[in-house]
């Protein structure tokens, strides 16, 4: 008898460590997203994102073996209680030019959920939730769809999106 796994749904998560004297400044990123925002333009470059891109894309090449590239990138704010639409970051009528991954990064984030739909063969509209917290990453498939959820009462949580591609 025989087995071969046909798909997979990986889910990456953990904390970005970052070495001594070169931790993120979350703040610099939370600017850098408003002002885009306000600007109505892309988020610009910045070492602040370097360092977060690089060391996702680093680290999920040693430890998986799997080579990705940034495509995209923005920051979203989630005032207390609310809840975000369904999200999914692929276009199903353009999949040749659209992410294969998506990962979130807690820029400030404070009892914040993100529930990630997926279908195990029969077991359609399947979910998973994972907290996001601040300096934590997690990075899932671009087909499926997720929601995130500021469950607390006093602030705004700021969520990083940054999109890869296969290289």
């Amino acid at each position: 008898m025989h087995k071969i796994v046909l798909t997979e749904i990986p889910i990456y998560y953990g904390d970005v460590s970052m070495p001594e004297n070169f931790e993120i400044q979350r703040g610099s990123l939370i600017l850098d997203g408003v002002k885009a925002e306000l600007s109505n333009s892309k988020f610009k470059f910045s070492r602040e994102w370097d360092m977060l891109r690089t060391y996702i894309q680093d680290h999920i090449k040693v430890k998986h073996k799997l080579s990705i590239g940034s495509k995209d990138t923005w920051v979203d704010a989630y005032k207390p209680g609310q809840t975000s639409q369904p999200i999914i970051n692929v276009n199903p009528v353009d999949l040749l030019n659209s992410p294969d991954f998506t990962m979130l990064y807690g820029l400030k984030t404070e009892e914040c959920s993100v529930r990630i739909y997926y279908d195990d063969n029969r077991g359609k509209g399947r979910s998973w939730d994972i907290n996001l917290t601040d300096n934590k990453f997690i990075m899932f498939p671009s087909t499926c769809m997720y929601h995130l959820q500021n469950n607390q009462t006093h602030d705004l949580n700021y969520v990083q999106t940054i999109t890869y591609e296969f290289i």
